[in-house]
């Protein structure tokens, strides 16, 4: 038995629809409640839905009882803020799991290179159910960042670089992607980040607002590409170097306590 999933993900992970007007919308991230929770980079966010409705971001499975990322608990300080973003999060139809939004902090390309992971979607899902996605709408204005996705962490010929203007509307399978976001400039970036379930009704939205499941990467040299990769290939190096010394050290205390 496998999971349910969306043909418009089969070929590249990811599809991008029609943008989203959003100068229409008033600026209701702004008046959210954050929390420090740390992803990918210098963030915060502000949760709509949670797995038990709670002012904040762990991992549903965290939980007591634990969850699938399913059945998302609105938060009903954030949500009362945010009716709009509540709702576009809810046009769907299909069931919500973490709901929320994201402040990043302008970083660098070889920052979102050393950040870009793989999201634990589908922990607890039961096979047989739909396969958890994400969808990522930028609210904020930030045509000279991009989202970063690579089928493999350590291969820049992997990357497609997808441009953020506000409205940008991407659905990603986040669990089969690395994916992480460089983003250019001084002030915050804002994007609505939603857990799908895969099935009819994220399938008809998808469907009805043009996927382009391969976009042109934003352009950018080979250089600058390799100078980035190899940053963060060295930072990773230096994490890893310290965390074993770390590891021997602590090893090496407890031989000599039970000395």
């Amino acid at each position: 038995m496998s999971y349910i999933k969306l043909d418009a993900l089969a070929e590249t992970g990811y599809t991008v629809v029609d943008s989203y007007d959003q100068s229409a919308d008033p600026r209701e991230w702004e008046n959210l409640v954050y929390v420090d929770w740390k992803s990918s980079g210098d963030t915060r966010f502000a949760p709509l839905a949670s797995a038990y409705g709670d002012m904040e971001c762990d991992g549903f499975w965290n939980h007591t009882p634990p969850k699938t990322d399913k059945d998302g608990v609105w938060v009903e300080e954030n949500v009362a803020i945010a009716p709009r973003l509540t709702a576009r999060a809810q046009e769907v139809g299909a069931n919500i799991g973490r709901c929320r939004v994201i402040e990043l902090q302008p970083n660098t390309y070889a920052d979102a290179i050393y950040n870009l992971h793989r999201d634990d979607n589908n922990r607890l899902n039961p096979e047989g159910t739909g396969w958890i996605v994400r969808s990522f709408y930028n609210l904020t204005d930030n045509p000279d960042s991009v989202m970063i996705l690579r089928e493999d962490r350590d291969d820049p010929s992997t990357e497609v670089r997808v441009p953020l203007p506000a409205g940008t509307q991407v659905v990603i399978d986040t669990q089969r992607l690395y994916h992480a976001v460089w983003h250019s400039g001084s002030d915050p970036r804002y994007c609505l980040i939603t857990s799908y379930e895969s099935g009819p009704e994220l399938k008809s939205w998808i469907q009805e607002r043009h996927p382009v499941s391969s976009v042109e990467s934003a352009p950018m040299s080979p250089e600058d590409i390799s100078a980035g990769s190899a940053a963060a290939m060295a930072k990773r190096a230096q994490r890893e170097a310290a965390g074993n010394a770390a590891q021997s050290a602590s090893m090496g205390m407890e031989v000599l306590s039970e000395a």
